[in-house]
């Protein structure tokens, strides 16, 4: 079983520079979990412990039913693929691919076996008698899942893998490692601060700070339920829109108001936010919940704001919007027959069903 857990784990560099700060995570067998986080927050270096690249400061690595801690890395039954690719640039594709278990003293008929299965896997047959500086990078990254593939290990580790790749090749090969993951069915962690990637790829995304897990969840979840400000704002393109307001009462209902707009709260959301009546709250709507009035049915007085284009970028299928609302900025999403042009008034109706709301001191989600 290649169940992989982290209990309290920290890393402290001279100085004491916290790194990573009592970090918890239970990986389950044949999961495929993404660590993301702006640069800095501690992803990397926490798959590095879980390598043995890093000493680890405090706490407990387990593989399996095994902890790792003082295992060297070379006896930790794990594969770990990096972002440079880590080729030996005079050996072949084949000699590449093979030099592990060539170590391990495989017989050759056996490393002759691995080696052509992982090229078929991976479509690099052809390339097994060139060099790494004859192929693309997405060739080299290939041949670099390949490596890791021929030694059989519990435990996949990827450190940003595709940061080298062109937008169309990360594209293709984010679908590779998905298919080699069900096709596997190997543990795999999975470091990128590319919020994109890891919503297409993990089956649970954790996402970090400052050396500390913000949130675990599957990625659906992780956009619709965010448990903070920063998550909320980390995923999603473009990010989520902030407004500083209050909440206040007129005549039974409440609204969300801010300096230059209004916007009713729904019912179902009364009981939560009561309390914050009067008081300094954050709002915020997603580019997607904010529509044209002329292109919605949705459209009411007490969910209308009147806001200016400041900027049009056309997308194809869909048109990304920035605009000034009073004083709050404000991004939309939204679909391509808007012909809007810089300077064009513009009447904003959001979606107050999917509307977030964030205490103002603690920056946790409220509802």
């Amino acid at each position: 079983m290649a169940r992989v857990s982290l209990k309290d784990v920290c890393k402290v560099y001279p100085g004491n520079i916290e790194a990573v700060r009592s970090v918890s995570l239970e990986v389950e067998d044949k999961e495929f979990v993404v660590l993301v986080g702006p640069s800095g927050c501690g992803k990397s270096t926490t798959l590095r412990m879980i390598a043995g690249l890093e000493d680890i400061t405090k706490g407990e690595i387990w593989i399996g039913n095994k902890m790792i801690n003082d295992v060297p890395p070379k006896d930790r039954d794990i594969a770990m693929v990096f972002q440079n690719y880590a080729l030996y640039p005079h050996m072949t594709v084949y000699e590449n691919m093979s030099f592990a278990l060539k170590l391990r003293k495989y017989p050759k008929s056996e490393i002759e076996t691995r080696v052509r299965e992982a090229a078929e896997i991976l479509s690099i047959t052809k390339l097994l008698n060139r060099r790494p500086g004859e192929l693309s990078g997405g060739q080299r990254q290939r041949v670099a899942v390949g490596r890791a593939i021929v030694r059989k290990p519990l435990v996949f580790l990827f450190d940003e893998p595709l940061s080298n790749l062109d937008a169309k090749m990360r594209v293709q090969m984010r679908a590779e490692l998905n298919k080699l993951h069900l096709r596997l069915q190997s543990t795999m962690i999975y470091v990128t601060h590319d919020q994109t990637e890891a919503m297409t790829m993990g089956n649970r995304i954790v996402v970090m700070k400052d050396g500390v897990i913000q949130q675990v969840a599957d990625p659906i979840a992780l956009y619709d339920k965010p448990v903070n400000k920063f998550v909320a704002g980390f995923i999603g393109s473009p990010p989520m829109n902030f407004v500083n307001g209050k909440i206040i009462k007129k005549e039974s209902k409440f609204f969300f108001i801010a300096e230059g707009f209004i916007a009713k709260i729904i019912d179902e959301m009364y009981k939560k936010l009561a309390s914050y009546e009067n008081k300094e709250i954050i709002f915020g709507i997603r580019p997607e919940d904010i529509h044209d009035k002329l292109f919605t049915s949705m459209a009411s007085s007490e969910n209308t704001v009147k806001a200016v284009v400041e900027m049009v970028e056309p997308m194809g299928a869909e048109v990304f919007l920035y605009l000034a609302a009073g004083k709050s900025s404000l991004t939309a999403r939204v679909g391509g027959h808007n012909k809007l042009e810089v300077h064009q008034d513009m009447d904003l109706v959001f979606d107050m069903s999917n509307a977030h709301f964030f205490n103002k001191d603690t920056e946790d989600m409220i509802i």
